[in-house]
Parts: C-alpha cells; sequence; structure tokens
C-alpha cells in the first residue's frame, strides 16, 4: 500500500500562521498577556490596616493594673492562687491574629470583680474597602448597639450652672480623674439641706452628664464608655461598665463588672469607669508602640 506523500505547502502555511503569529507582537500590538485594565485596578487597590498581628491579651495586662481592677486578687491566701489568678483564662479562638482575648474573676470579702479584654483585627477582603474603613464600619454598629443616650443631661447641667454645656465626650481625664466623693454624692448621697439644694442639685445633674455612656475623644481613633447598673435577684447590686475604642484596624473592648458582696452597695460608677479608661489609654500605648 503506498502511503500519503508529505505536502510541503501545508508547512509553508503553518510557518506564515506562526510568522504573522509573531509578527503582531514585534509590531507592538496587543498580547494576550496585555490588559492594560489590570495595571489600574491594582494601583487603585484599598490599603491593608497598621496591623498585621495581635498581642498575647492575658498578658498585656501589667499586674498593677490587676491589683487596681481586681482588688481581691492581693487578699488570697495562697501564692498559687494569686498566680493563678493574674495568669487570667484565655478565650476561645480559632484564630489568633484576628482575634483573641483573656479573662479574669476574683472574689473578695467586698466583691467580686470580672474583666474581660478582647482584641479584633479587621481585615477587608473587598479592594476597594480598606481594613481601617472596615474597622471604621464594624465600630460604628458597636456604637449603634451600645444605643447611647443623647447628651440632653449635659445640655441641662449647663444651662442651670449658668456656663455653656460641655461636649458630648467631655468627661474626667484618666490622668486626673474628678474626686470620688463627687460620684458618690451624685449615686448614694441624700439630698443637701433646703438652704444648698439647688447648688446641690446643678452639682449632681453635671456629675450625672458626665457619667453617662458617651462618646469618648482621648482613646484611639474612636471610642465610646457604657455603663449599665443592673442587679443579681432582688439584692446585690451588679455594675457593668465597657470601654471599646478602635486604632486604625483593631478594635479592643474592655468589659469590666463588679458586684458587691454587701446588700444595698452600689459600685461606684466613676471609680469603675475610671479604671477601665486608664486600663484602655495604656492598651492604646502598648498597641502603638
Amino acid at each position: 500500500m503506498q502511503r500519503k506523500a508529505y505536502v510541503p505547502g501545508a508547512v509553508a502555511l503553518l510557518a506564515a500562521l506562526l510568522a504573522g503569529c509573531t509578527g503582531g507582537s514585534d509590531d507592538g500590538g496587543s498580547t494576550d498577556d496585555s490588559n492594560p485594565g489590570q495595571a489600574g485596578t491594582a494601583s487603585a487597590a484599598a490599603q491593608p490596616g497598621r496591623y498585621t498581628t495581635l498581642p498575647e491579651a492575658c498578658g498585656v495586662v501589667s499586674r498593677s493594673t490587676l491589683d487596681a481592677l481586681l482588688p481581691g486578687v492581693k487578699q488570697l491566701p495562697d501564692e498559687t492562687q494569686r498566680e493563678t489568678a493574674y495568669a487570667g483564662e484565655a478565650t476561645l479562638t480559632y484564630d489568633t491574629d484576628r482575634k483573641v482575648g483573656c479573662r479574669w474573676k476574683v472574689e473578695s470579702a467586698d466583691a467580686t470583680d470580672h474583666l474581660l479584654v478582647d482584641f479584633e483585627r479587621v481585615v477587608s477582603y473587598d479592594n476597594a474597602v480598606s481594613d481601617d474603613n472596615q474597622a471604621e464600619a464594624l465600630f460604628a454598629r458597636k456604637v449603634t448597639a451600645a444605643d447611647l443616650p443623647a447628651p440632653a443631661a449635659s445640655a441641662t447641667a449647663g444651662s442651670a450652672t449658668g456656663s455653656a454645656s460641655p461636649s458630648t465626650s467631655a468627661s474626667p481625664p484618666s490622668s486626673a480623674p474628678t474626686p470620688l466623693s463627687a460620684s458618690a454624692s451624685a449615686s448614694s448621697t441624700p439630698s443637701a439641706p433646703a438652704s444648698a439644694s439647688g447648688s446641690a442639685s446643678a452639682s449632681s445633674t453635671a456629675t450625672s452628664a458626665d457619667l453617662q455612656p458617651r462618646l469618648l475623644d482621648d482613646l484611639g481613633d474612636e471610642a465610646f464608655v457604657d455603663d449599665v447598673l443592673g442587679s443579681s435577684g432582688s439584692t446585690a447590686k451588679q455594675r457593668t461598665v465597657t470601654v471599646a475604642f478602635r486604632t486604625s484596624n483593631v478594635i479592643v473592648t474592655i468589659e469590666y463588672e463588679e458586684q458587691s458582696a454587701t446588700v444595698g452597695v452600689t459600685p461606684d460608677s466613676e471609680e469603675m469607669q475610671d479604671k477601665a479608661r486608664k486600663l484602655a489609654a495604656q492598651l492604646v500605648d502598648s498597641l502603638s508602640a
């Protein structure tokens, strides 16, 4: 059987086609690897956040700070118990680069104190939205969920004292808290005598405005404090102070809770807010270091 002859014309045609493709590239024509739109898209991608990792939550709070927040820790009789109390307990997490936390609980003769510190690193998976903007949106949801009251009490305090009303975020700086006696008079001291009732009322209103849940302007990029007084059963009073702040793409939440062991004694709002805000300021500094 005679085999088919190889046709030289087919080779010539194939060579011409290959030459045409190569020539198109040499003449400056576009190739499959060249996409003018890709470079513009890449350059317009949003920037990543400042933070790529998170601190070790149970080690970020100093012992001196824990002593202030959890006064019962120094009353524990056994050194092993004290070490366990200082160490805290890490919260459950599945990705320590994205979310970490630690909680402490100490009981004493006067009260039971709880402390929770939570860190969340926000990452945006949308090239058009930066990590910072995504974190800002999530923090706005936290503020909405906190349902902070309108600063009407501040305006009332300003008119009562004859001065301009303070801003929403006006509050005693963490480095220079107002005297504890002011908080005590606002929350537990009986009414003043009639001769001084006017000034006492104005002072109490101003203190109440300063301590109400509110936005803060001295922590990170944005922050707020919430203060809720509840009760366990019908006797012991329990107060929970929450301070949350955002710095770049990290959101930090502090929950500080105290329940008095004595019936009729209410945990002091000013003292607890002051302690929680001081801890928040320390965490801001540790993240910025």
